[in-house]
């Protein structure tokens, strides 16, 4: 899965759960008495719940909406980052007859300016992270929900999600033909009506590396 999907997990494990929970028969709910348990047959549904929820057309479009949206901050943070390395390099180059009052106010200014960016790309970075976030939980209940519409409606009596970074994956082993994560993608880009995203270009070739810095909030 590509590096969207390191922003986009953050909220699966509870979502599935209250997804699960909310779908239940409302039979459920009536005391314990009035059904008695019984054992049935059992058929287990296998999905990557995470993954599917940005593999769908509307995860997808919801994440490229958010990256678009920081794409002018990014190129900020980047420019401030370049200007402070422009800096230290003038402060490296002085020679070692350069007045001590102009080395001083090199400093300064490169300290003022390296802290400014420090809280710039932190700033963004956590605001971007927020914003994936909450596109990835408002994508995810929905997807949750055709999930387990998909498992009711297949006869599955059980479904286990794998997969996730937030937990440790308790499945073992599973037989391939009971992986539903590809159909439900499918059931929910049919219901949501959203259509697929065009094909990303491909990245230009560069002769040059710029200079990064880790302080540019990850896409």
């Amino acid at each position: 899965m590509n590096r969207t999907l390191v922003f986009a997990t953050a909220l699966a494990a509870g979502l599935a759960t209250t997804n699960l929970i909310a779908q239940a028969p409302a039979a459920a709910a009536a005391p314990a008495a009035a059904v008695a348990p019984q054992a049935i047959p059992a058929k287990v549904a296998i999905v990557a719940f995470e993954q599917a929820v940005v593999a769908t057309n509307e995860g997808q479009r919801s994440v490229a909406e958010v990256q678009k949206k920081y794409e002018p901050k990014k190129s900020q943070i980047e420019s401030q980052g370049a200007e402070v390395d422009s800096l230290k390099k003038q402060l490296q180059a002085l020679p070692a007859s350069a007045p001590d009052d102009q080395r001083a106010s090199l400093i300064k200014n490169i300290d003022t300016k390296d802290k400014a960016l420090q809280r710039d790309a932190e700033d963004a970075q956590n605001a971007y992270q927020s914003d994936l976030q909450e596109a990835y939980g408002k994508v995810a209940q929905k997807v949750g929900a055709t999930a387990v519409k998909y498992a009711q409606d297949n006869g599955f009596t059980l479904m286990l999600n794998v997969g996730g970074q937030q937990q440790a994956n308790p499945v073992l082993w599973f037989a391939q033909t009971t992986d539903i994560t590809q159909a439900v993608i499918n059931a929910y880009n049919t219901s949501s009506g959203v259509t697929a995203p065009p094909p990303s270009a491909p990245a230009p070739v560069h002769h040059t590396t710029p200079a990064t810095h880790s302080t540019t909030p990850k896409q």
